[in-house]
């Protein structure tokens, strides 16, 4: 599916001129993201652990017009977020916005186990890649953001932040800390012209090829919604790009919750 076939209907282009960083985006919510942003009229950096995936994205909307580069990056790794912040300023002279997507849950799978059966060493690596990952990619825009004196930080939490999940109390805790990370980096930036939001989807179907156990689990939640159907990765870009827009400019620290109504907070 091309850039153009994702979104139906014209979009505004409040982003010509910026760029944009999405971690992740070489796959569902990221991957949507990108194509969102870049319709948008963003040039757009895919930062991704599976390059090949991102070089794939990026084909697809050059063919189409877009700017875009691929970067091959572990959002876990200091100097890998170093380097995709050097690479997208060498290629498009500055960097406006950073989508923290990259987390360990589905592309890179975790166990549903109870709390006391999950092996520490997956706690570990779930805390380094979902929050740890959120905080080395803002550091590393930083700079270039306050040389700026403007620039777009969107994290990507989780509804289960705010519900709970007995089955998967790592990566729960992990999208709760990005909340409070999110809350705290809007304070320590404002006065450099940053803001810094979160979005926190519900259970989205954002798996490429989904079994039927996966589409079963994505159901499993409609009832419970407001609008009851299954999320899909196209229904959260929308705030993503509010978030990146001029729109938003005097929003800062705040978590909008996009589920279908499934939590109300």
């Amino acid at each position: 599916m091309g850039a153009e076939d994702v979104f139906s209907y014209d979009m505004p282009r409040r982003l010509v001129g910026r760029v944009a960083i999405i971690t992740g985006g070489g796959h569902g919510i990221g991957k949507a993201c990108v194509l969102r942003l870049a319709k948008e009229g963003a040039r757009v950096v895919i930062a991704e652990l599976d390059g090949t995936a991102a070089s794939k994205v990026a084909t697809n909307l050059m063919e189409e017009g877009y700017d875009a580069l691929a970067v091959p990056a572990d959002v876990a790794d200091e100097a890998s977020m170093q380097r995709m912040v050097k690479q997208a300023i060498e290629a498009f002279g500055r960097v406006d916005i950073l989508v923290n997507n990259a987390a360990m849950v589905i592309t890179v799978p975790i166990s549903r186990l109870p709390f006391d059966e999950i092996d520490p060493d997956e706690w570990d690596r779930v805390m380094r890649v979902n929050l740890k990952g959120v905080w080395l990619a803002s550091r590393a825009v930083t700079p270039q953001m306050r040389r700026q004196k403007y620039g777009k930080i969107i994290n990507i939490g989780s509804g289960t932040a705010f519900i709970g999940r007995a089955e998967r109390i790592h990566y729960v805790t992990s999208k709760a800390g990005v909340v409070g990370f999110t809350r705290s980096l809007a304070r320590a930036l404002g006065k450099d012209g940053i803001t810094v939001n979160c979005v926190a989807p519900g259970g989205t179907l954002s798996e490429e090829n989904p079994d039927e156990d996966t589409i079963k689990r994505r159901e499993s939640v409609i009832a419970m919604r407001a609008i009851s159907r299954v999320e899909k990765p196209e229904d959260i870009v929308g705030a993503i790009a509010f978030f990146a827009s001029p729109d938003s400019d005097f929003i800062t620290g705040q978590t909008l919750l996009v589920n279908g109504g499934d939590f109300m907070h």
